[in-house]
């Protein structure tokens, strides 16, 4: 029997930090109805209010902001001086996505290629329920770029968080609701992989937006064309990212941002620098100043805020890195930053 209840386990401390509970199949399905007939109401709310309330979400998200980094620091591991770079992100997103609603959800005029007696345009209209899966290592951005264009749009939201991230969710939905946004229009599902299957399948939700990885973008793909019906499907995967330092580059400049791009968020971005290609005129010294950079790094407890590298997301993910390092080693790399610089790193 699988369990109906996830932990979230604190990265630095291994410690439980909060338990959620999963819905039976009956609840889920209750769920489901629920977001169908709030959808039915808000699809008849006009634009502007439903913009409205959008702009007044974003004046509650803006006074969580002290109490947002430390909470996503336990949750997921990220130094707390670095929190505060989500809020601002989902602000900055948030408000221009609100700019461009109107010019984005207004009808398409064709009548430059309208024939005598015919008028034709495209109407946008809502899809109905839409199934967000979020992921953990930027809740608060990769939520919100399904959540606002979905709503404001006139669909209602299954916003399913990570389960290292549960929090982050009920914070977002929690500013929506007292910014006016009417019952069930966004409700959080805490759900296991055979319920997010579940909803992936049912033929009453439209829609799936999914961020994380290649792996479970190809479930989620795969489980929506087993479904009743042809439903749309967004994937944002995981990505790997190159960097070319050219001849002409300021390694001034170059070099701190660079390191930067590797370590920030302990390399767990979508968009982390993963492989530098560097002209071989400036290789020695590039790596040079990038072992110094690097040396500088204040690995530690991320709730101190002195510290600026935290720990990555499990000790699965850091067994696996390991590895990585030992495979790279044996096929002739060389280590260049030494171990003893960072000994709160023991496996």
């Amino acid at each position: 029997m699988m369990s109906s209840i996830q932990t979230t386990i604190t990265p630095h401390n291994q410690q439980p930090y909060v338990h959620r509970t999963y819905p039976t199949q009956e609840q889920l399905d209750g769920i489901i109805t629920n977001a169908v007939e709030a959808q039915k109401k808000w699809a008849q709310v006009p634009l502007a209010e439903r913009i409205a309330i959008g702009h007044k979400f974003i004046e509650n998200f803006k006074l969580m902001q002290d109490e947002i980094p430390l909470d996503l620091t336990l949750q997921m591991g990220r130094p707390v001086s670095q929190g505060a770079g989500e809020v601002r992100g989902l602000v900055e997103r948030a408000e221009y996505m609100l700019s461009i609603s109107e010019s984005q959800l207004e009808d398409v005029q064709l009548t430059d290629t309208d024939k005598s007696g015919f008028r034709r345009f495209i109407k946008r209209v809502p899809l109905g329920v839409v199934f967000v899966i979020a992921p953990w290592n930027y809740p608060y951005l990769t939520s919100i770029n399904s959540v606002l264009p979905a709503i404001i749009a006139g669909n209602t939201v299954l916003l399913k968080p990570s389960p290292q991230t549960p929090v982050t969710a009920e914070r977002l939905v929690d500013a929506l609701i007292k910014a006016g946004l009417p019952k069930d229009v966004v409700q959080v599902t805490h759900l296991s992989v055979e319920l997010a299957r579940y909803v992936v399948r049912s033929p009453r939700v439209e829609f799936v937006s999914f961020t994380g990885s290649v792996k479970g973008g190809r479930v989620v793909g795969r489980t929506a064309a087993e479904g009743e019906g042809f439903k749309g499907v967004a994937l944002e995967l995981g990505g790997k990212d190159p960097a070319y330092v050219r001849e002409d580059a300021d390694l001034n400049y170059t070099v701190a941002e660079l390191v930067d791009g590797a370590f920030f968020n302990s390399g767990q971005s979508c968009c982390a620098i993963e492989r530098i290609y560097v002209h071989e005129s400036l290789y020695d010294e590039f790596v040079k100043r990038f072992v110094e950079i690097t040396q500088t790094y204040r690995l530690g407890d991320p709730t101190n805020p002195s510290t600026n590298l935290g720990p990555v997301v499990s000790l699965a993910s850091a067994v696996r890195i390991r590895k990585q390092i030992d495979d790279a080693v044996a096929a002739g790399a060389k280590k260049l930053v030494p171990e003893e610089l960072f000994p709160i790193a023991r496996p």
